[in-house]
């Protein structure tokens, strides 16, 4: 544990919630492809179900886990933090945001009257994308304030905005 401690710099032991957090949402992640693996071999109800569902896990698990630490690395620099605990809850907003975003869009979609059997799919998938452009905004840095990084989000977002050319509406 003082590894792990000394590893991500953590000073107070509610910080060590944001490196066990992101291993098990890695986990989850990584359970949620061999499934899906498992489904798309047609491996479903058979004696190798389990086997390969574990076993694939735990190669994504790796693999992710060492995609990760390279990017902790080549981001450790650009984004300044105070300690490298930040960087995961940095990840897993980033993370939480892109999903709930692209998934909310679907229910407002559908709320403002376009339905993927009314309309054709080209008109659908761009309102649909379109609408998840705003939805990821407002979410990054209101997710990013629930995990204690609203200024790291604040900034990055008017970053962003500003080289879009949307920095107007920030005055």
């Amino acid at each position: 544990m003082q590894k792990i401690k000394q590893r991500w710099e953590i000073q107070k032991n509610w910080q060590i919630l944001f490196p066990t957090l992101g291993t098990i949402l890695n986990l989850l992640a990584a359970y949620l492809v061999s499934r899906s693996l498992l489904h798309a071999f047609g491996l479903n109800n058979t004696v190798f179900e389990w086997p390969f569902t574990i076993g694939v896990m735990l190669i994504i698990h790796f693999v992710l886990i060492k995609f990760f630490l390279w990017c902790f690395k080549k981001l450790e620099n650009k984004w300044k933090v105070d300690y490298k605990w930040e960087m995961i809850a940095i990840f897993i907003v980033f993370a939480i945001t892109g999903s709930l975003s692209g998934k909310l869009a679907a229910p407002l979609v559908h709320w403002i009257g376009f339905d993927n059997e009314n309309t054709h799919g080209a008109i659908y998938w761009t309102l649909r994308i379109l609408l998840i452009f705003p939805i990821y905004q407002i979410l990054l840095v209101g997710i990013g304030w629930l995990f204690g990084q609203y200024q790291f989000f604040w900034n990055f977002e008017k970053k962003m905005l500003k080289r879009m050319g949307l920095g107007v509406f920030l005055r």
